[in-house]
């Protein structure tokens, strides 16, 4: 894109930034990891199993919702690559998936909450 002539020289040498900019695909992969973020039960569903693997039962009591609307929920974030699930007998389980994508977004969501991560022993401070 550095090749485009821009329509206006305001002496801001965007060049070198327009080298840098990934391509629309990459946008929209990171606005559909986002749109997982935009929910608020969903939100509550991801931070829990950030700390935890659960099954989808208890998942639904902790976050005080029906099973339905928690396994639709489980299921984008399955879609998104930021959960993963596995089976054992009559149950499913569901954990934060081993990703780079999904440990930020893991990072980002304690950052928010001003929370260090209770699985790994530390709890900071928390959100007033």
């Amino acid at each position: 894109m550095s090749n485009r002539e821009l329509p206006h020289n305001h002496g801001q040498n965007i060049g070198p930034v327009l080298e840098r900019m990934p391509d629309i695909k990459h946008f929209q992969e990171a606005a559909a990891i986002f749109q997982q973020l935009c929910d608020g039960s969903r939100l509550r569903i991801l931070w829990l199993l950030c700390h935890c693997e659960e099954c989808g039962i208890n998942i639904a009591s902790a976050v005080d919702m029906s099973t339905a609307a928690v396994s639709h929920h489980l299921k984008s974030l399955k879609l998104h690559g930021l959960i993963t699930s596995r089976r054992a007998g009559k149950e499913v389980y569901y954990t934060l998936a081993d990703t780079e994508t999904a440990q930020l977004v893991h990072q980002m969501v304690d950052d928010f909450f001003q929370l260090s991560c209770p699985s790994k022993g530390i709890t900071n401070h928390t959100h007033e």
